[in-house]
C-alpha cells in the first residue's frame, strides 16, 4: 500500500504507482507532494543542498512489518520537467517514484555498476513511460 500525503494538492491518482510497487515491494510506502518551498527545506535540512529537488527518499530500518520507507516529490518541479519534456505531469510523477523507492530498496547510481539504471529502465519500458532520470543527467 502506498500511503499518499498530498501537501500540494495535485489530487494524483495513485493506481499505477501501487501496480508498480507491488512488484517491487510488498512493504508499505509514504509518498508526500509538496512544492519546491518545502521540499527545499526538506534537502537543506538532512543533505545540506540550499535548494529545491524533484524526489527525496528515506528508508527506514528494515524491521518485519515496517514500511519501506518515505518518498518525497516536488510538484512543482514535475510540472516543470513535464512541460519541458512534452509528457504528462503523471508521466513524471511515476518516474520519480519509481527513482525513489529503487534508492528505497539500496540501490544508488551513483555508486553502483548500472544496476539502478537497469531496473529504472526496465519499469520504464514495461509501463510505457517516457526516459528516465538517469539517462537524464547523462
Amino acid at each position: 500500500m502506498i500511503l499518499l500525503d498530498d501537501r500540494y494538492g495535485y489530487m494524483f491518482t495513485k493506481e499505477q504507482l501501487e501496480t508498480i510497487k507491488v512488484v517491487l515491494t510488498e512493504k508499505e510506502v509514504e509518498l508526500i507532494l509538496m512544492d519546491d518551498d518545502a521540499i527545499a527545506q526538506i534537502n537543506a535540512e538532512f543533505r545540506g543542498k540550499d535548494c529545491a529537488t524533484d524526489v527525496l527518499s528515506f528508508p527506514l530500518e528494515d524491521m518485519p512489518h515496517s514500511p519501506l520507507g518515505t518518498i518525497i516529490i516536488s510538484v512543482d518541479r514535475a510540472k516543470a520537467k513535464a512541460e519541458e519534456l512534452g509528457h504528462s505531469v503523471d508521466a513524471e510523477l511515476t518516474l520519480l517514484f519509481i527513482h525513489g523507492l529503487l534508492h528505497l530498496m539500496g540501490y544508488d547510481h551513483e555508486e553502483d555498476e548500472g544496476e539502478m539504471r537497469q531496473k529504472e529502465e526496465a519499469l520504464i519500458k514495461a509501463y510505457n513511460l517516457p526516459i528516465s532520470l538517469i539517462q537524464r543527467s547523462e
